[in-house]
This record gives structure tokens, sequence and C-alpha cells, in this order.
């Protein structure tokens, strides 16, 4: 296949332009108040994907949001690539964070980025990464290199769980059979350091209450009388990891998988500089469990976290109240073998049994995943790295992921196909944070590498 290097060039403004006005578009599926913009989006994406070349595009309807599906099919004999993205992006807070407004895209340079980046809610995560492919397929329709079948299933609940997803395949495997899935919603190790997550962590998401008296108390009159929720809260939080960061969750690491010192030398292998890493996220030390390196703490160990807590009063000045219920949001990554389902039940029990006298607990599940772990001797994973190869000159480094895309799982589970994770973005884009961005430079570089996955991915099926 020849290089898109020179279409990308000459069509490298009207890129970013259709881009950035994809950005502009608060498709915020966590709140309700979004929804008009969330399906804006979809006809958006629609529009756009039909432009790209699909000669069938559209919008299906779910118990929840849609999901745009398109095709371009060839010739029924060569393989079918099935496209996966999301244009749903997380809510912006904290607002005040933000150097520039979430939904106002701006292009700035930055050390790791010095040809710019696109400042923006949803830029790298996800809208940036899927448009990339839309614009592929351009590439190659344009151009008559199109060399295989193409799918695209482009959904907007990722962020919130992709609960109509599962839906929507049992319902359409027909539809969506491939030979491979390809996705881009994950990084790579640097621009100069290509590489191919081969592995996510799986979720389980929690809410728990902490319910005392049955109104907010006078801290003065009952202060010390009664259980104060909060206090409890974090007592109880506090308890679920042991002085080596250990969860102390009976059975929590049951079906943990446990790599073997070769599997981890491999991984050891991969750059990394803890000075730079402790200097980009601002803290003075790096902190996790015990006989474990920081990359194998995001990546091969599950974790507890709390990603919110809240109860009583926070406004402005003071308020004397012993509060009556306190809350928290608790997310769990797990790693290959441990079910979520499983671990969210172990939480429940757990949770519910350190309670003291004088509270009750409620644990609300929210939505999970399971893990997955794609092998590199398959012809996908042969076909990624061959094409980046291609455009980067080098050879990629296999390395697994923390996040967690819970529908990779389902999708072997229900269509019975491997999934490639060709992601562009860095660790340092700011994702699910302010002031989140994309690199110009990797942007265009997905476009110029994914062209030569189609072609390396049906040359290696004759």
């Amino acid at each position: 296949m020849k290089s898109a290097k020179p279409y990308i060039e000459k069509n490298k403004e009207r890129f970013l332009d259709e881009l950035i006005e994809l950005l502009k578009i608060p498709s915020i599926s966590a709140d309700s108040a979004y929804k008009k913009d969330v399906l804006k989006t979809a006809e958006a994406v629609k529009k756009q994907l039909e432009k790209a070349g699909c000669d069938s595009v559209e919008i299906c309807e779910t118990p929840g949001y849609p999901i745009v599906y398109g095709e371009k099919l060839i010739d029924k004999k060569l393989p079918t690539i099935l496209v996966y993205g999301h244009y749903d992006v997380q809510p912006p807070d904290p607002m005040d964070l933000w150097e520039s407004p979430p939904f106002e895209p701006v292009i700035k340079k930055t050390e790791l980025h010095p040809e710019g980046a696109i400042f923006a809610r949803g830029s790298c995560d996800d809208k940036g990464q899927m448009y990339m492919h839309v614009k592929a397929l351009e590439y190659m329709t344009e151009t008559d290199q199109l060399p295989c079948n193409v799918k695209f299933m482009i959904e907007g609940e990722e962020e919130v769980g992709s609960e109509s997803l599962g839906w929507f395949v049992e319902r359409n495997r027909e539809k969506l059979a491939n030979d491979v899935i390809l996705i881009s919603d994950t990084g790579m190790i640097a621009p100069d350091v290509p590489s191919i997550t081969t592995g996510l962590r799986g979720l389980s998401y929690v809410e728990v209450e902490v319910t005392g008296p049955n109104r907010d108390l006078h801290s003065g009159l009952y202060g010390g009388a009664v259980a104060n929720p909060i206090n409890v809260l974090t007592k109880m939080i506090a308890s679920l990891h042991d002085e080596n960061n250990h969860i102390t969750i009976p059975g929590f690491y049951d079906d943990v998988e446990n790599l073997s010192k070769t599997e981890r030398d491999k991984m050891a292998e991969a750059p990394f500089n803890l000075e730079k890493y402790e200097k980009a996220i601002g803290i003075n030390s790096v902190y996790g469990e015990k006989g474990y390196s920081t990359n194998e703490r995001n990546s091969i160990r599950p974790t507890l976290d709390v990603n919110g807590i809240w109860g009583g009063y926070i406004g402005e000045g003071a308020k004397t109240v012993i509060a009556s219920k306190a809350f928290a949001k608790i997310s769990m990554r797990l790693v290959p073998n441990q079910d979520w389902k499983k671990i969210t039940e172990l939480f429940t029990k757990h949770f519910e049994s350190i309670a003291p006298k004088g509270v009750s607990v409620k644990v609300k599940p929210h939505h999970g995943g399971q893990a997955y772990v794609t092998p590199i001797d398959s012809l996908g994973y042969k076909a990624a790295e061959k094409a980046y190869e291609e455009t980067f000159g080098k050879t990629p480094i296999p390395q697994r992921s923390g996040g967690s895309i819970p529908i990779v799982a389902l999708f072997e589970k229900e269509l019975k196909s491997k999934t490639i994770l060709m992601g562009f973005g860095l660790d340092s884009d700011a994702i699910h944070s302010p002031n989140e961005h994309f690199g110009i430079w990797n942007y265009l570089k997905g476009i110029e590498t994914i062209p030569q996955f189609y072609h390396y991915f049906t040359e290696m099926s004759k």
C-alpha cells in the first residue's frame, strides 16, 4: 500500500477542522441534560462516515443511546475488519481546572507535543482516536486502495458502562460478523516508542452508602454519642488496604493471574523514567502494592480506589452537623481470571460485614467488565506490528494497559473475534481529567498507520 503521507499533508487542515467541530459538541453520556448533544454527535458521526466512503450508514436505536453502524463491503471473499469506537465523553468537571473551555477546542504546543495538541474533552478519549479511522477509510476509498471489507460500530455509552452495546451485539451477530476487531482507545509509550496494547484490566464499579441517624444532628448535642457516618465510612475505606497496600477483601486475590519472572522481565524492558513520571503528575514519590514496580502496579495487578466521597456540609463557612448519610464511589481494576461479578459480590459481602453497630450500609453496583489479553502470535497482532514498522520505522513493544474496555471481552464471547488495540495517545494526554488533549502528530500518525494494518491483515489472510 502506498504511503498516506502525501494525502494527509494535503488534507491536514481539513482533518483538524473536522475533528474540532466534532469536539465542540458536549456529548456527555453520564448527564441526561446533554441528551440532545449526544444524539447530535451520533448524527455528525453518521454524516462523516458517509462522506468517508461507507456505502451504508445507519443510526441504530438501543434501549439507551444509539449506535452508529456503517459498512463498506467490496468482496465477501475478502477479510472483514470491524472498527469500534465511541462518540460519548466524560463530564469535564472540575471546570475551574481547565485552562480553556472543555468544548471550545484550542491548539497549543507542549513539551511532548511540539507540533501542537488539541485541548478539549474527548480529544483523545475517544473522538480523536475514533476519527482517525474515519479519515483512514477516506484515504483508502479516495485513492482506491481499500483492500478488504470494513464495518464501523461507534457507540454512545462507553463512558457509562456500554450497557446497550451488549444488547445490540447479541441481536446483530450476523451484521457484525468479522475477522478481526480494531480499536483505538488506548495509548502508546512515547512518540518514538510505538507500542501495542495486549492486555486490559477488568472493572467493578460500586457506590456505597452509610446511614446513621434519621436526620442531620447538632454535632455539639449529639457528638460522641452516636456513630458519625462520615467517620465510619472513612475508617471502613481505610481498612480495605493493609500496610503493604494489599487489598484486604477475603478471596479478592484467589483468581489473580500471576505472571512468570520471564514475563515480568520482558515488561521491564519497556523504557520508563521514574523521575519524569513523578514530575509529570506532580508527586514526590510513587505509592502502591509492595513487591511490584510502578508499571506492574498499574497494569498486571488489581487495585481498589475511591473515586469520590461526600456527605455532610461542604459549603462555605461552618455548619456543625453530624450527617445522616455518607457516600463513596469505588472502582476496582481487575486482572485476567478475576470475574467482575464475583468481585462485586465479595466486596459487597465484606463491606457490609465490617460496618459497626449504629450504622447501616448499602452497596449499589454500577457497571463492570472482564479483563482481556490478546496473544502476540495472532494474525491481527502480527499485521499491526508490520503496520507500525512501516510508519514508525521500528518494531512496537507489546504492553498491558491499566485501563478497562469491558466490551473487548464481550466481543470475543459474542462475535468470536480477537481485538487489536492500536492506540496513539500518550499517558500525559490527561484523559478523564481537566485539559485533556491529543497531539496533532499522533492524530495524523494514526491516520497514516491504520491503512497499513488493513493492507497487512489482508495480505496475511491469504
